[in-house]
């Protein structure tokens, strides 16, 4: 062994090469510089340290160099080959290391998230990358202005701001389909919610969501799910928030389990109005917005740029069209359930 415990087998004719170099001043041949970089391969893949592989370099030129006549410039020349050579096949020995790893990696997110592999054998892969499926976990997903990927440098300020705060907490941060995941122990909201807080400030006013905690292997996909489901209603109900967590939005996914019977409400009571001048959009805003406010009519009027007295108007043209009061509480719940109904269909952009 050489220093630092580096077998002698990666400076095998070594100072041959050396003792040649300096006599005849040649320079190393190509097949030379190709064997020097299979040995740095080989290194790499037994795991020693570029630092001590080179310092066993310089300590054996060291060694050599007494029993070495000739020209010192041709020596110097020739240790410069042999380690250039050494370092470029230990480098690209760790390049395709790094690119496997990120394809088994990959593979392993893209099977977590689709739940496509044996849950057996996905728990198992999990433990390499931080996981512990057989406990509960929650998943944030983070969708900016533009499409992340991993080598983005918003995912990666992310992961160091993560990283920075909370070590290695079993957390896993990716990218899936331009959006940002974190996916982190279900015990762990702190976890998530600091990630949603850094993501938000990261994509400079994206939206994030959050998944309730799910158990088993299966529960980092549910979770996922629920995040993507409520990112989408989201958008459809145009809600402000920045953060979403899928448990205060369970009402929604009760109300479109049955498409059929909530469009059926729809139409049945806000049908009417696509008979009013201009369609029904401008009266469906109204009652929107006039529900949002808590039914505070100048609430509600200075969010539409209206005076109260044309949103009053409104609303009597809308019991007049539908023969439902929104003043009403009796008929108040019917009217806003399908007002919520018409947002999550696209109703009336989209035929029902």
């Amino acid at each position: 062994m050489t220093g630092h415990d580096i077998p002698e087998d990666y400076l095998s004719g070594y100072a041959l090469l050396l003792a040649e170099a300096s006599a005849t001043g040649r320079r190393l041949t190509r097949d030379e510089i190709e064997s020097r970089r299979a040995l740095g391969e080989r290194a790499a893949n037994a795991g020693h340290g570029l630092r001590a592989l080179v310092s066993a370099h310089l300590s054996a030129a060291r060694a050599a160099w007494p029993t070495t006549p000739g020209s010192a410039d041709s020596t110097l020349a020739a240790i410069q080959q042999v380690i250039d050579a050494f370092a470029e096949g230990y480098e690209r020995a760790q390049f395709l290391a790094v690119r496997k790893e990120e394809a088994a990696r990959r593979e392993f997110i893209d099977d977590l998230l689709y739940g496509r592999s044996d849950l057996g054998r996905l728990a198992e892969r999990a433990e390499r990358f931080g996981l512990r499926l057989s406990h509960a976990h929650a998943v944030a997903v983070a969708q900016g202005t533009t499409a992340y990927d991993e080598g983005a440098v918003v995912p990666r300020q992310v992961e160091q701001a993560l990283i920075a705060r909370f070590g290695d907490r079993n957390i896993l941060l990716t990218t899936k389909d331009g959006r940002m995941l974190c996916v982190a122990p279900g015990d762990q909201d702190d976890v998530l919610t600091y990630f949603a807080k850094r993501a938000y400030a990261a994509t400079d006013g994206g939206r994030i969501a959050i998944g309730r905690p799910q158990p088993g292997p299966g529960g980092v996909v549910q979770s996922y799910e629920e995040a993507l489901n409520t990112l989408e209603l989201a958008e459809r109900l145009e809600l402000d928030d920045p953060v979403l967590r899928a448990a205060d939005l369970l009402v929604y996914p009760v109300l479109t389990r049955d498409r059929q019977a909530m469009a059926d409400l729809v139409l049945d009571a806000l049908g009417p109005l696509t008979t009013a001048r201009g369609g029904a959009q401008v009266l469906l805003d109204t009652l929107t917005a006039y529900f949002e406010c808590g039914c505070v009519a100048a609430e509600a009027a200075r969010r539409l740029s209206l005076s109260v007295r044309a949103l009053t108007y409104r609303l009597e043209r809308i019991h007049k069209l539908t023969g439902a009061n929104p003043a009403d509480p009796a008929h108040r719940y019917m009217l806003q359930t399908a007002v919520i109904g018409a947002r999550l269909l696209n109703w009336p952009a989209q035929s029902l």
